[in-house]
């Protein structure tokens, strides 16, 4: 959600060294665009004392004239303590009032740089996978926490109810392998063969490649959901604790929210404080195909 605002600075910035520094996922993504210089990987997590590689990163890395970063937590402020920069901003919200998240980080991008910058689409530089057949997408995971996750049984239902009219494609980390075997095993159990799982099996370049390609993305509110609105698949969004307007699949129009209207909602928490967690076990399959009809003719309009 923030290679709006990174677009904009880079472009910003056209005649300048730009390194991007990050998560292996984050600079997969942005080592590609168009002005990056240089990439490093942040591997301080894996460090035998996380802080000493920090630092030791901040000197190697020598001067700079700006440092934005677009994360607040400690080892933020922690690196942009030590980073050798004239001018540096850590992330925050200008406005405390819910609106999405691209426009937050370009907000605060335009404060940063005092520029009035355009808010765009998504951009991802990976070409989309030509599938042999339509293809439909699951994203059963959400690495936010168990709150996010719509259940197993329930997406290989909605599989099951299309799989006469699209190949089905299982996604996920090495972390969500247990919740795309479980869908697989249900639709073998119902002989439904033509499902490819590919969960743990794919790096940010391919997994890009193939959500770009898809027909239909039935996702949880989490990383791939925005994968699916940068290309602007056909997406049905399965929200629980978290707030649609802040975090669904920015200028998607292809895009349809499933979410409940619960006393509870939203909670925001990563577990349901309340155990029961009626946000997602109240979505029911027959609810999800309700809405993938109303997609397609809406889609069919457009």
């Amino acid at each position: 959600m923030a290679s709006v605002a990174v677009r904009n600075i880079i472009s910003s910035y056209k005649e300048s060294e730009i390194v991007i520094f990050g998560s292996k996922v984050a600079t997969q993504i942005y080592s590609s665009f168009d002005g990056v210089s240089k990439v490093v990987v942040d591997e301080s997590k894996s460090a035998k004392n996380r802080w000493f590689w920090l630092y030791r990163k901040c000197k190697e890395l020598g001067k700079f004239d700006l440092a934005i970063s677009f994360r607040r937590q400690y080892s933020t402020r922690f690196l942009l303590f030590f980073l050798n920069a004239k001018d540096k901003f850590r992330y925050k919200r200008l406005d405390e009032r819910s609106t999405h998240q691209v426009k937050r980080y370009n907000d605060f991008a335009s404060f940063a740089l005092k520029k009035d910058l355009r808010l765009g689409d998504l951009a991802l530089p990976f070409e989309p996978k030509e599938y042999e057949k339509k293809a439909l997408g699951l994203n059963p995971g959400a690495a936010y926490g168990s709150a996010k996750r719509w259940y197993p049984k329930e997406f290989a239902k909605v599989a099951k109810a299309l799989s006469s009219r699209y190949d089905i494609y299982i996604f996920g980390s090495q972390n969500e392998k247990e919740q795309a075997i479980e869908i697989e095993n249900y639709l073998k159990e119902a002989n439904v063969l033509n499902v490819k799982n590919l969960a743990g099996k794919t790096d940010i370049k391919s997994l890009c490649e193939h959500i770009g390609g898809l027909s239909l993305f039935i996702t949880n509110d989490s990383g791939p959901l925005h994968i699916g609105a940068a290309y602007k698949v056909k997406t049905i969004a399965i929200f629980g604790p978290t707030i649609p307007l802040e975090t669904n699949g920015w200028n998607n129009p292809f895009e349809k929210i499933v979410k409940l209207d619960l006393p509870c909602q939203p909670c925001m928490k990563r577990v349901c404080p309340l155990k029961h967690h009626d946000c997602m076990k109240q979505i029911k399959a027959d609810y999800v195909l309700e809405k993938v009809s109303e997609l397609d003719e809406k889609s069919a309009k457009i």
